[in-house]
């Protein structure tokens, strides 16, 4: 006999089944009220055993569509439903694996995940529950770096994952002021960083002003050489006619003190804020005024020379004994420096500005505008108190009462040692430091002239006025030639 397969009766429409299926989801959900039971998968079962019997031919489609609308609470007041993806909502315990030294260990529920919590209310745990096994039983980190604070940037470990990285400061300048940074952002030109790196704070400005210690120390400096330079000069006016004044030129020693006071003075020009005016004028009278007061040293010790060797009436020196040639080398010398100065001027003006290249503060100073014209004044001055050295040495030993030689060679030596000095501590300091070095280098130098050259004479003027007299170099002059 042939075997007949089973067949299943089919509805003679979709509205008839539709129809069934809500009559047995109703039913079923009036009878699950009154089960006691926390298992939602005990709805589920009942409800795809009461709808198996449809399911060879429909669609799962048309069963999740009543699946969803399964929602019911239990007599403990727990909701039953199911999303519309035909799942339960979630709802899971938080569990802490508790190892103690005695070898017992235990699972302590400590928390609570709950779909159906407001949202950002979903976890709730009790930290003081917590048991964990790092080395400061502290919270573990999860992660193979720290965050990077504000401060810091984050730098990749080579080979390591993207998550391992090194937070490394931000320099000079720099700021992060966010966590785990990649780029550390430039303060702007007139702000640097401060010193957690996390914020640009206002640069202060600074320049060598009267108000403080240092400017108003050497100001007052410089005001007492004025006065005492002018106080010498008053002193040589008062005795013009005596030897001592009359040697050697008075009015090459007149036009000295004059340039040696302006050196003093012109030192006022490197002391307040930087103006265009004072940038431009104050090296350039400087340059200037050293040049010239260094020429009428040089003019001053050639004048010995030339006045000794003019005493034999054969010797060609006599043509070079007249009385303005002293002037006229003050005037060679101090020419070559005025045209290397009017270069500077017209070519290369120097001008003020403001130096940023420094950390935590503007210094607002006076820019050479060119180098090589600075150290070429600087150089020509080298050049004439090297050979007005050289020739102060060489005449040191002739035979004159007041003769000036060696009081200019030891000027001469302080003068240059000075200026040799300032040059490497000019080249390594800035800002206002840098000012106050080239103001004490003329202070110095220019005191070193003075004391050297003139106090000698005012001794003998004001203390031995027995010295200063005519019949005194006469009598001298006597005893040399009987001792010869």
């Amino acid at each position: 006999m042939e075997k007949r397969k089973p067949t299943l009766a089919k509805k003679s429409t979709n509205t008839s089944l539709d129809g069934f299926l809500q009559k047995e989801v109703g039913a079923f959900n009036k009878e699950i009220e009154h089960v006691e039971a926390d298992y939602p998968w005990l709805h589920h079962l009942n409800y795809h055993l009461l709808t198996s019997h449809y399911l060879q031919t429909r669609t799962p489609i048309l069963v999740l569509h009543y699946l969803r609308k399964v929602h019911f609470f239990t007599s403990s007041g727990e909701e039953i439903f199911f999303d519309e993806n035909g799942d339960p909502a979630a709802l899971y315990d938080i569990v802490n694996w508790q190892m103690f030294p005695d070898g017992v260990d235990t699972f302590l529920t400590v928390g609570r995940f709950d779909y159906q919590r407001e949202p950002g209310q979903h976890i709730s745990i009790n930290p003081e529950a917590l048991l964990w096994y790092s080395v400061d039983s502290g919270v573990p980190q999860s992660v193979c770096s720290a965050s990077c604070t504000p401060g810091f940037r984050k730098s990749a470990i080579q080979g390591q994952p993207a998550c391992c990285f090194d937070c490394v400061p931000c320099a000079n300048g720099e700021i992060t002021n966010e966590t785990d940074a990649t780029v550390c952002i430039n303060c702007q030109e007139d702000q640097w960083s401060n010193n957690r790196r996390n914020s640009c704070v206002p640069r202060s400005i600074e320049f060598l002003t009267f108000g403080e210690p240092l400017g108003a120390a050497l100001a007052s400096i410089s005001t007492v050489l004025s006065l005492l330079n002018i106080l010498i000069l008053g002193i040589f006016r008062r005795h013009q006619d005596t030897p001592v004044v009359k040697a050697n030129n008075r009015d090459l020693s007149y036009l000295l003190l004059v340039s040696l006071m302006s050196c003093f003075l012109c030192s006022y020009m490197f002391i307040g804020r930087p103006m265009k005016w004072t940038c431009m004028f104050r090296k350039m009278a400087f340059g200037l005024l050293f040049s010239l007061s260094v020429s009428c040293i040089l003019a001053k010790t050639i004048t010995v020379i030339v006045l000794f060797n003019a005493t034999n009436p054969t010797s060609w020196w006599r043509n070079c004994a007249g009385p303005r040639t002293p002037f006229y080398i003050v005037l060679c010398c101090f020419t070559v420096q005025l045209i290397i100065c009017a270069v500077w001027i017209f070519t290369k003006t120097p001008y003020s500005g403001i130096n940023t290249a420094t950390s935590k503060k503007l210094i607002i100073q006076c820019f050479d505008g060119s180098l090589v014209l600075f150290y070429c004044m600087l150089g020509y001055m080298g050049l004439l108190a090297s050979v007005s050295f050289l020739v102060a040495f060489l005449a040191r030993k002739l035979p004159d009462s007041f003769n000036e030689a060696k009081n200019i060679t030891f000027s001469l030596l302080v003068f240059v040692s000075v200026w040799l000095s300032f040059i490497p501590a000019y080249l390594i300091t800035d800002g206002k430091y840098m000012v106050a070095v080239e103001v004490f280098a003329v202070l110095a130098s220019n005191s070193g002239l003075m004391a050297c050259i003139f106090f000698p004479k005012v001794h003998i003027i004001l203390l031995r006025p027995d010295l200063n007299t005519k019949s005194y170099l006469l009598n001298k002059k006597h005893i040399k030639d009987k001792m010869k």
